[in-house]
């Protein structure tokens, strides 16, 4: 029984060390944003990218256009600025030690400045890889700026037509407490 516990506890230290060395201090995000309190912060990378939107006409509505989402492509990097990955459709996110994670939005809220992209929760739907990302239960997007759809017209004479529009963001994922 003592050996279990000895065990257990050098399992949790090993976890929190190889985690909390990247990861930084809990953001401050809106209650409706925040993950299971079973998960913890594992790790903290900065975003710089686009996001891609198509001129498209609506689904509902065939003969009114509108700029539609089509994918998020980014740099990930770590808090010392060296590129460890990247984010592009799924979403996913892919390190460059060949771990991923895809996940699905569970909530979302306004950015503070209205001219950002909105904060998310997100939910890892699959980890592939043994890798940084190969924990991950839950994603928080936060600390937007830019990203939001294009100003410009978006009409018939238009339709087809890919904007990318510069974004950054913070991501922190989270993994199950050991």
């Amino acid at each position: 029984m003592k050996d279990r516990t000895v065990m257990r506890l050098s399992l949790a230290g090993l976890v929190l060390g190889s985690t909390t060395s990247q990861a930084g201090t809990l953001p401050a995000i809106p209650e409706s944003l925040r993950p299971p309190a079973t998960e913890m912060l594992a790790l903290e990378l900065a975003a710089k990218g686009v996001q891609i939107y198509e001129c498209k006409a609506r689904a509902d509505e065939p003969t009114r256009f509108e700029w539609t989402f089509k994918a998020p492509e980014a740099d990930l990097f770590d808090r010392p600025g060296r590129r460890i990955g990247k984010h592009y459709a799924g979403p996913t996110w892919e390190s460059d030690d060949g771990s991923k994670v895809t996940a699905a939005v569970k909530a979302r809220d306004n950015a503070p400045d209205s001219s950002a992209i909105p904060w998310l929760l997100l939910e890892a739907k699959s980890t592939t890889g043994s890798g940084v990302f190969s924990r991950t239960t839950s994603i928080q997007r936060a600390h937007t700026a830019g990203g939001n759809s294009p100003a410009e017209t978006c009409g018939e004479a238009q339709a087809g037509q890919v904007s990318r529009i510069p974004y950054s963001a913070t991501y922190y994922f989270y993994v199950s407490k050991p």
